[in-house]
């Protein structure tokens, strides 16, 4: 069989091939495959999080905000390596192009949040990075969508990983970080790092170099996984790194 044909029987969906998905996926996997970068992260993150990961070869992520298999992915250097996990966004654009290449995990659609209820949207467009459950993004939102939120507890309980430990959890979902973290059990599941978007919103231009290390300090996210013995290791962009005391030398 030809590679053409190969890569085509790959992508049939049950309900007929689709082409204009079919050279999507192909293109994607072209642009950001392991020929192309050795790191997929916007900030360098996966670097970071594979070295301290770097002896352990099969572990367990969860990834909520995963925004894309590749692009500004922070999970791909592990899934290479052999690890898997749970990847989570409130876009299915998304999950159905995760569907499609990351075949070990497990990919959801939903929105989490602290409590499981009916919520608003903001939404831009879809495959937007910033749709978000965060009110700050209301007034610019194009349109204020209903959307029914689950928390990671119960994600957890129905998954596959229920009785598995959590590594990596990684949360970025646009200024709605502390709910979700608050949605998970920590004392159960004890992830031993977790990265943790933390935007704030005072800057008129987010960079890191515009930062300021008094204002991460303060913050309700860095209060709440202290309480948790997590210690803050470190800072990437707007992205902050927590590691448990259990797993500290």
């Amino acid at each position: 069989m030809k590679i053409e044909e190969k890569l085509k029987n790959k992508y049939l969906y049950k309900k007929g091939f689709n082409i204009f998905k079919f050279l999507y996926f192909i293109s994607q996997r072209i642009k950001y495959s392991n020929f192309y970068k050795k790191s997929y992260s916007t900030g360098a993150q996966d670097l970071i999080i594979n070295y301290y990961f770097k002896e352990k070869q099969n572990g367990i992520y969860i990834d909520v905000g995963c925004f894309h298999p590749f692009k500004g992915n922070n999970t791909k250097l592990l899934y290479d390596k052999g690890w898997s996990g749970i990847n989570i966004d409130l876009d299915f654009h998304t999950i159905e192009l995760f569907e499609h290449i990351r075949k070990r995990d497990e990919n959801i659609h939903a929105a989490i949040s602290e409590t499981e209820e009916e919520k608003e949207l903001y939404f831009f467009h879809n495959r937007s990075a910033i749709n978000s459950l965060d009110r700050k993004r209301k007034i610019s939102a194009k349109e204020v969508k209903k959307i029914k939120t689950l928390t990671l507890n119960s994600i957890l309980e129905k998954s596959k990983f229920k009785n598995k430990k959590i590594n990596l959890l990684l949360i970025d979902v646009e200024g709605h970080e502390l709910e979700v973290i608050k949605s998970i059990n920590l004392e159960r599941y004890l992830p031993e790092m977790v990265i943790i978007e933390s935007l704030d919103d005072n800057l008129s231009k987010l960079e890191f170099s515009n930062q300021n290390i008094n204002t991460v300090l303060s913050s309700a996210i860095y209060k709440h996984m202290t309480s948790y013995n997590y210690h803050f290791v470190n800072w990437l962009h707007s992205d902050l790194v927590f590691v448990h005391s259990s797993v500290r030398g």
